[in-house]
């Protein structure tokens, strides 16, 4: 089963899509993830990546899209995938759809002001890059890498603001574009970690 799993910025994408994957025994991609994963090895899609990333411009959808063919491939794929945070735009769900069948597309919703305050808690480890809340937090530490926690840069206020009004102008179209296929299904992103999730078990159930 492949699935998408849409939503603002802090609404838990990258939390819920990873216990599904989990429960499912599929893994979550994170296109983040697999660019800095690509960068690190020195690949040639991640060398390419690294010259539009350190000139401060966006990767381009072709480099984003080889790394899906690349990644899908792997035997942990064989029984699907969930994509956490991509496609953030139609041309990319286009693009995406040549590669592989969606199955379901799930969509986390929450207002910004929610996501404003939400953010304000995250944090992120420098090291391996597993992210946190500091409501459910035991200490500073990492408990995957025991390195300090640190605030994203992206994740301070006004960035949030910045990112969610890219959001709404480039990603949320993709809600209706779903809807259309007839492949959406909305959750409603407030509460705890865990009823949030009982929520996305229903949903996809």
């Amino acid at each position: 089963m492949n699935i998408i799993f849409l939503g603002p910025p802090g609404s838990g994408k990258g939390t819920h899509a990873e216990r599904c994957g989990q429960t499912m025994g599929i893994p979550r991609l994170s296109t983040g993830d697999m660019l800095r994963e690509q960068v690190k090895q020195q690949t040639k899609l991640g060398l390419e990546a690294k010259a539009y990333m350190e000139a401060g411009q966006l990767v381009p959808d072709e480099v984003i899209l080889g790394m899906i063919r690349e990644r899908i491939i792997a035997p942990d794929c064989a029984n699907g995938c969930i994509f956490d945070g991509f496609p953030r735009t139609e041309p990319q769900a286009e693009a995406l759809a040549g590669i592989l069948t969606i199955d379901a597309v799930l969509n986390l919703a929450l207002s910004d002001e929610a996501i404003v305050d939400r953010m304000k808690g995250r944090r992120c480890c420098p090291d391996c890059g597993h992210t946190s809340h500091t409501s459910w937090m035991n200490g500073e530490n990492c408990v995957q890498c025991s390195k300090t926690m640190i605030i994203r840069s992206d994740d301070m206020p006004e960035t949030v603001l910045n990112r969610l009004q890219v959001y709404h102008a480039q990603t949320k179209p993709l809600i209706a574009y779903y809807e259309r296929q007839g492949l959406l299904r909305t959750v409603d992103s407030t509460g705890d970690v865990s009823m949030v999730f009982e929520r996305v078990r229903e949903a996809l159930s």
